[in-house]
C-alpha cells in the first residue's frame, strides 16, 4: 500500500493535524439579546441592507425587513444545550398584476400581540395583514386607503390624500383597535372587529411617530416641524381635538422625544430631550440616533409607567441613561461599546495576563468611570452558558486621537477596562481638560454630551501606530505618527511629574537629506499631572519625525527599540539615554523624506516603478523568444528556448518567476520589525535577501527548535530556560519566503518560497502554540501566517512545512488584512468594518464562541403561555424593547378567533387519540 500513498503523506501526522487545527469564526459585535455574553448572529442570504427589526411579542422570534422589501422570520432554536438564531421563513409582499411597486412597498411593520399576524403599512396607504409563521396574506382583512377616506370629512380628503403609512400602533387595552398614522398628518383608529374607522384625528403637519399613553385614553403625535401633540381618545366623539397640557392622574409625566431642536442653530445635532417637571435635558449624541425605548414597569395593575432607564441605539454605539438617579447619568455599557470612538490605527494582543496586573488595570479603569451611574445593566435577558475563560487576555487598540484602549478579550464580548491618553504630554490646540460641548448656564436648551464616539482628532500627529506591553514588568511602550516613543509604567495613584525628553537623530547628520513632512509635536514644559494607570516617564523623539513603523521592548534589559523609514535606534529607559542609532536610508530613497502627508509624489514613483518592471519583463520575454533573423535561426532559437524552459520546469515545476527588486526600486530604509534575542553570533553580519523583499518578522529557535521565551517569562517560572547548548537557528520571514540560518555563522540552511510557489505574499506572521484537543500532554509551536490573498496558513517549525490553509478574509478587504493581529494561542482579530472586530480561531483547543440560552415560551393547547423556567424578570426587560408599550399585549388580550383556533386544535388532538385507540 505504500506505493499508493502520496509523497510525504503521513497518516499519523494527518490525524494529529486534525487534533491541533480547526478554523472557526466568531463575530464580536453580533446581535445581543440581553445579558453580557448572550448574543446570536443571523446572516441573510441576500446581500441587502436591514431596514427594520421587530420582536414578536413574548416570543423568541423577530422579523427583519430588508431594502428589497422582503420579510424574514427568525427564531431561537435549541441545539446541543444552547440556542441558535435561525431563519424560518422569508416572504415578499406582492400586489395585483400591473400595480406599481409603491402599492406593496412596506413602510411600517406592527407585530400584533396575538403573535399570529403582522400588519404591514405601505407607500400606497394600504395596510396588509399576513399570518405568522406562514406569511400568508389575509386579503379579506386588507385596509385600503379608499376605505379610510370614506370615513373622513370631505373637505379634508380634498386637501390631502392618505399617502404612505408612517406608523402603526396597537391600542394598549383593546388589541382589536389599531392606530394608523399617515405621512401627511391624518391619524385614524381602526376597529378590526367592525372593519371601520372609529376615530379620526386631523393633523396639519407631516407625521413622524405616534405613542400611546398607558391606559389608552390618549396618545401623542410627533411632527416634522419639531412639535408634538396630545390627542384624547373619546368614546363619545369620533373626531378629537388636541389637548393643551399633559397632566395624567396628577403625577408629573416624563416627556421624551427625539429631535425637535431649532434647525437653524442645531440642525447638525443628534439629540433626545427628556422633560420631567421643571427638569429638562437635551442629550447630545455624537452620531445619528437610530432608535430609543424606555424601560418602565410592566405590571398590568400599575397606574403609571414609572420609567427607570432610557436605552438609545445610536449609529456608532449603544447608550443607557439612568432616569432614577439625580442628573440622569449614563450607565457603563458591558458590550457594544464604541470600538472606534476615535479611528483605530493599530492593535496589540497580550495573552495570559497575570492576575496582579489585571487587577491594577481594572482599578485604574474604575477610577475613570466615577461619572457613570451605579445602576446595574438593565438589559439582562437570557443566560450565558459559556464556561469561564481559561485565562485573562487583553486587546489593546491605538487610536487616531492619541489614546490607547484596553479591552478584556478573554470571552466573547470585548469589554472596555481602561483608557490611556497620551495627549497630556504634548501641546495641542485644545486643552485635554476642556469639554468642547459644555454650554453656559444661560444657554437654551441645556445640552449635555453623552457617549464616547468622537471621530475628530485635534492633531493627526497624535495617532498611535505601535504598542508593546510587557505583562510581567508592567512597562508599556507606545509610538506615534510624528516619531514620538513614550515609555510608561503603571502607577496606582494620580501623580504629577516631569516627562524626560530625548531626541534620536536617525539621519546621523548625513548631508543632502531634507525632511519634507510634518513637524514634531511640541511637549509641555514642567510637571504634568497624570491619572492613575499607565504614566509616561520618558519621551524619545525621532528625527525626522516620521511614523514609527516598528517597536520592541525588553523589560529585563530595560531597553526599547524603535524604527522608522529612516533607521532604528536602541534606548535604555532606565538610564534614559540612547545606546545607538543607525540610518538605513539608501542614497536614492527620497520617498522616506516626504512623510505620510505627501502622497502624490509617492504614487507617481510607485507607478513609475511598476511600469519599469513591466518593461523589463517584456524586454526579457522578447529576448527569450528571439527577434529577427532567418527562419532556420528563429526555429533554432525557439527550440533552444523550449528546451531551457522544459529543464527549468523539471527543476521547479510549480515555481513562478519573481522579478528581483533593485536597491533603487525597493524601500530600503523602512524598518518593519525589531527583535531582541539572547543567542550566539560570531560577529555583526548583515543579511541581504536575493529578491530584496521586505522582511516582516525575525525569530530565533533554541537548541531544541523552540522559540526563545519572552523577557522575564523564565524569571516568573512560566517558561523553561532556553537550551543554550545546541546550535541556535535564525528564521527570517520576508514577504516572499521563509529562510532559516544556522547560528553563530549565519549560514543558510533551508527555505520555503511562498510567492514563487503560491503567488501570495506574507502580510502578518506570529508563532502560535497549538495544543491537542485529545490530550493535554502534547502541544507544538507553529507559524500562523496571513497572506495578501486573505488566507491563513499554518507552517511547521523548524522544517517550514505547510500544515493547512484556511480562507479567512476577502482578498479585496485590504483594511481587514492590514488590521489583523494574531494571538499566542492560535486566535486572531481583524476589523470587518471601522467598528467591528471579528475573532477567528485556528486551534481546536483554544476556541472562544458564544454559548447562551434564552427560555423559549411554549403555547399550550388552551393558548395560554407557559415557560420552561421563571421568566418574569426577563419578560419585563424584553417587553420594552420596542418603540412603545403598544407593541406588546398581555395574555388575556387573545381574541375569540384565537380561542376558536385553540379549541379546534383540541378537537383534532382528541380525534387522533380516538383513532389510535381504535387501531
Amino acid at each position: 500500500m505504500r506505493r499508493f500513498l502520496r509523497p510525504g503523506h503521513d497518516p499519523v501526522r494527518e490525524r494529529l493535524k486534525r487534533e491541533l487545527f480547526q478554523f472557526n469564526k466568531n463575530l464580536n459585535k453580533a446581535f445581543r439579546y440581553g445579558a453580557p455574553g448572550v448574543e446570536f448572529m443571523g446572516l441573510h442570504e441576500e446581500n441587502n441592507t436591514v431596514m427594520q427589526i421587530h420582536f414578536i411579542p413574548d416570543q423568541c422570534q423577530l422579523v427583519t425587513l430588508l431594502d428589497d422589501n422582503s420579510l424574514h422570520l427568525w427564531s431561537l432554536k435549541q441545539h446541543s444545550g444552547a440556542c441558535e438564531l435561525r431563519e424560518d421563513h422569508h416572504f415578499t409582499l406582492k400586489g395585483p398584476p400591473g400595480s406599481p411597486p409603491s402599492a406593496t412597498q412596506i413602510t411600517a411593520v406592527l407585530p400584533h400581540s396575538s403573535r399570529e399576524v403582522l400588519y404591514l403599512g405601505t407607500e400606497s396607504g394600504n395596510i396588509f395583514v399576513v399570518e405568522l409563521p406562514s406569511f400568508r396574506v389575509r386579503e379579506d382583512r386588507t385596509i385600503t386607503s379608499e376605505a379610510v377616506l370614506q370615513c373622513i370629512p370631505e373637505d379634508y380628503c380634498n386637501r390631502r390624500s392618505c399617502e404612505l403609512v408612517e406608523v402603526l400602533r396597537e391600542h394598549p387595552k383593546s388589541p382589536d383597535q389599531i392606530l394608523i398614522g399617515y405621512s401627511r398628518g391624518l391619524i385614524v383608529l381602526w376597529d378590526w372587529q367592525n372593519n371601520k374607522v372609529t376615530h379620526h384625528f386631523l393633523g396639519s403637519q407631516q407625521l413622524e411617530n405616534l405613542y400611546w399613553q398607558r391606559d389608552g385614553s390618549k396618545f401623542i403625535s410627533c411632527h416634522y416641524d419639531g412639535s408634538y401633540t396630545q390627542w384624547p381618545v373619546s368614546i363619545d366623539s369620533r373626531q378629537s381635538l388636541p389637548l393643551e397640557n399633559i397632566v395624567p392622574y396628577g403625577q408629573l409625566p416624563y416627556i421624551i422625544f427625539q429631535g425637535g431642536m431649532p434647525r437653524a442653530s442645531y440642525g447638525d445635532r443628534h439629540s433626545i430631550s427628556v422633560i420631567h417637571g421643571s427638569q429638562q435635558t437635551a442629550f447630545d449624541f455624537t452620531s445619528r440616533v437610530i432608535d430609543f425605548f424606555v424601560i418602565f414597569s410592566s405590571e398590568p395593575t400599575a397606574e403609571f409607567d414609572d420609567p427607570s432607564a432610557m436605552v438609545v441605539l445610536a449609529e456608532e454605539e449603544l447608550i443607557v441613561i439612568d432616569l432614577k438617579s439625580a442628573g440622569w447619568p449614563a450607565v457603563h455599557p458591558p458590550y457594544l461599546a464604541s470600538l472606534h470612538c476615535s479611528a483605530i490605527t493599530c492593535s496589540h494582543h497580550v495573552s495570559n495576563i497575570p492576575l496582579k496586573l489585571w487587577e491594577r488595570i481594572i482599578s485604574a479603569g474604575s477610577k475613570q468611570n466615577v461619572h457613570y451611574s451605579n445602576m446595574p445593566w438593565p438589559i439582562d435577558g437570557g443566560t450565558n452558558m459559556a464556561p469561564d475563560p481559561p485565562q485573562r487576555d487583553l486587546l489593546l487598540t491605538g487610536h487616531e486621537d492619541g489614546t490607547v484602549r484596553f479591552w478584556d478579550a478573554s470571552g466573547v464580548c470585548l469589554h472596555l477596562l481602561y483608557k490611556l491618553s497620551t495627549v497630556r504630554v504634548f501641546l495641542t490646540d485644545a486643552d485635554p481638560n476642556d469639554n468642547m460641548n459644555t454650554v453656559g448656564e444661560d444657554e437654551w436648551p441645556p445640552l449635555r454630551k453623552v457617549g464616547t464616539f468622537d471621530p475628530y482628532s485635534d492633531d493627526p500627529r497624535l495617532g498611535i501606530q505601535k504598542i508593546y506591553l510587557c505583562k510581567y514588568s508592567g512597562y508599556l511602550a507606545v509610538a506615534g505618527t510624528a516619531g514620538q516613543v513614550l515609555v510608561m509604567e503603571l502607577n496606582d495613584e494620580d501623580a504629577e511629574h516631569v516627562v524626560d525628553h530625548v531626541e534620536a537623530d536617525l539621519l546621523q547628520d548625513q548631508e543632502g537629506y531634507r525632511w519634507k513632512g510634518h513637524e514634531k509635536l511640541k511637549t509641555r514644559d514642567g510637571p504634568v499631572r497624570f491619572e492613575a494607570g499607565f504614566q509616561p516617564f520618558v519621551l524619545v523623539q525621532c528625527q525626522p519625525p516620521a511614523v514609527v513603523t516598528s517597536l520592541a521592548l525588553h523589560s529585563e534589559w530595560k531597553l526599547v527599540a524603535f524604527g522608522t523609514s529612516h533607521g532604528f535606534g536602541l534606548f535604555d529607559h532606565q538610564q534614559k539615554r540612547l545606546v545607538f542609532v543607525k540610518c538605513t536610508l539608501h542614497p536614492s530613497d527620497q520617498l522616506a523624506l516626504e512623510g505620510p502627508l505627501s502622497r502624490v509624489k509617492s504614487l507617481k514613483k510607485s507607478l513609475r516603478q511598476s511600469f519599469r518592471r513591466i518593461r523589463r519583463s517584456r524586454v526579457s520575454s522578447r529576448k527569450r523568444r528571439g527577434g529577427g533573423g532567418n527562419t532556420s535561426e528563429t526555429h533554432e532559437a525557439n527550440g533552444k528556448f523550449d528546451q531551457d524552459m522544459l529543464q527549468e520546469m523539471e527543476l521547479a515545476p510549480v515555481q513562478r518567476k519573481i522579478e528581483a527588486r533593485s536597491a533603487e526600486d525597493s524601500f530600503t530604509g523602512f524598518v518593519r520589525t525589531l527583535y531582541f534575542a539572547d543567542t550566539f553570533l560570531r560577529d555583526t553580519k548583515e543579511i541581504q535577501l536575493m529578491h530584496r523583499a521586505p522582511v516582516v518578522s525575525i525569530l530565533v529557535l533554541d537548541g531544541h527548535n523552540i522559540p526563545l521565551p519572552e523577557p522575564l517569562e523564565v524569571a516568573h517560572d512560566l517558561s523553561k530556560s532556553p537550551d543554550m547548548q545546541g546550535s541556535h537557528q535564525l528564521l527570517v520571514v520576508s514577504e516572499e519566503q521563509f529562510k532559516v540560518f544556522t547560528l553563530p555563522k549565519v549560514s543558510s540552511k533551508l527555505k520555503l518560497k511562498l510567492t514563487a510557489l503560491e503567488g501570495c505574499r506574507v502580510r502578518k506572521v506570529m508563532v502560535a502554540n497549538f495544543g491537542s484537543c485529545k490530550t493535554d500532554d502534547y502541544s507544538e509551536n507553529d507559524l500562523a501566517v496571513l497572506t495578501n490573498l486573505g488566507d491563513v496558513q499554518i507552517i511547521s517549525l523548524p522544517f517550514l512545512k505547510l500544515q493547512i490553509r484556511y480562507p479567512c478574509i476577502r482578498k479585496e478587504d485590504v483594511s481587514g488584512i492590514a488590521s489583523c493581529v494574531f494571538t499566542k494561542y492560535g486566535q486572531g482579530f481583524y476589523l470587518i468594518s471601522p467598528s467591528e472586530f471579528e475573532r477567528f480561531s485556528l486551534s481546536t483547543k483554544w476556541l472562544v464562541e458564544p454559548r447562551c440560552v434564552v427560555d423559549v415560551p411554549e403555547i399550550s393547547s388552551n393558548n395560554h403561555m407557559h415557560s420552561r423556567s421563571v421568566m418574569e424578570n426577563a419578560s419585563r426587560k424584553s417587553r420594552v424593547s420596542g418603540r412603545s408599550s403598544g407593541d406588546y399585549g398581555e395574555d388575556e388580550r387573545n381574541s375569540g378567533r384565537l380561542m376558536d383556533h385553540a379549541l379546534l386544535n383540541d378537537e383534532r388532538a382528541m380525534q387522533k387519540e380516538i383513532r389510535q385507540e381504535v387501531q
